[in-house]
């Protein structure tokens, strides 16, 4: 299995990426959070080998040139090994934090999607540029502004989604999937797949033609049995907990009326007493936590059948040492708990 885990810091990526690869990760991700989300993945390009991912950058707000130019850059420098991932954020970040318009965010994205190819075959084949759409109109490519030709082709184009109508749309115009960390198996089966199978047949296309990856909350447990193990996940799962967007996959478990509530208390910044909600039932169920081999088995039974690749979201950077044990966990070289 191909582990992926994540860059926090743009001070100390490439000695942070070279640790990881080290420790058996095929490579690693950046989110959009208080640093830019692609220039840790361009620093680690410095690693060789290293698969690159932006998981996510916040797509609405930017326009398709840029990212166009950004994703080839890092194509190149990554000698391929890039995949641009992108994701809608919800409406009050779009609105309010990155004062952009966010109406018909799945109708946006996909035609970001189509203006991202069409600016990748003009590059590559000087056809003309002539990309008409609702939101994105591109008509002109001079060339002193064409880079020309990638030698490893453009970038594969990976969206996040969590809803069924941007998990189909997903299915219909991407590469890949990027499943959203707040999940659990019994919503990544009953609702993200089908989902996808239904974008895939509308579009004619096969599974062999996409990608889904899911990304895994995981939480190493100290050894001492001590009750704050968990604290920082507890607190990160109520923070999704209290997003509207989230709601579902709480209520695939029955858990739907704790949304509300949490809701309130975030706008009251009681964000301690909001994980002292998160019940231990909840945080073994949405995230991986224990042992790395207890880590590992959670993984497997939540993917089997579904991809050989995972993304390891962390509240904080993750320790080498545990987490090299997880990826001999996951790769078979060592027996999880359950079978020693």
């Amino acid at each position: 299995m191909k582990v992926m885990t994540a860059l926090f810091n743009p001070t100390d990526a490439v000695d942070r990426a070279r640790a990881l690869k080290e420790a058996g990760a095929s490579g690693v991700f950046t989110f959009e959070g208080p640093h830019d989300v692609f220039t840790p993945l361009a620093l680690a390009t410095a690693v060789d080998g290293l698969d690159i991912m932006s998981n996510v950058a916040i797509a609405l707000p930017r326009n398709p040139i840029q990212l166009a130019h950004q994703a080839n850059d890092l194509q190149l420098l990554s000698e391929g090994r890039f995949i641009l991932g992108l994701g809608t954020q919800v409406r009050a970040q779009i609105e309010k934090r990155y004062g952009a318009e966010f109406d018909r965010p799945v109708e946006r994205m996909k035609e970001m999607v189509g203006a991202l190819r069409a600016i990748f075959a003009t590059w590559h084949s000087g056809e003309r540029l002539d990309f008409r759409g609702e939101y994105y109109r591109h008509t002109l490519m001079t060339p002193t502004f064409v880079p020309g030709p990638n030698p490893y082709g453009p970038p594969p184009i990976y969206l996040g989604a969590l809803g069924p109508r941007l998990t189909r749309a997903t299915a219909e115009v991407a590469d890949g999937l990027l499943v959203m960390p707040f999940g659990t198996k019994r919503f990544l089966h009953g609702t993200t797949l089908p989902a996808v199978r239904a974008g895939l047949a509308a579009a004619g296309r096969g599974e062999d033609d996409f990608e889904v990856v899911p990304e895994i909350i995981v939480s190493v447990a100290s050894g001492t049995g001590s009750d704050d193990d968990h604290a920082s996940t507890r607190i990160l799962l109520a923070f999704y907990g209290s997003t509207p967007a989230y709601r579902p996959v709480l209520d695939a478990h029955g858990w739907g009326d704790l949304q509300p509530e949490l809701n309130a208390m975030s706008k009251q910044g009681r964000w301690q007493e909001m994980a002292g909600l998160i019940d231990d039932e909840m945080l073994h169920t949405i995230a991986a936590c224990g042992t790395p081999a207890e880590i590992a088995a959670h993984i497997r039974d939540r993917v089997d059948g579904v991809s050989d690749r995972i993304c390891l979201y962390q509240p904080g950077p993750i320790d080498v040492e545990p987490l090299a044990e997880i990826v001999d966990a996951l790769s078979g070289d060592t027996p999880s708990d359950g079978a020693r």
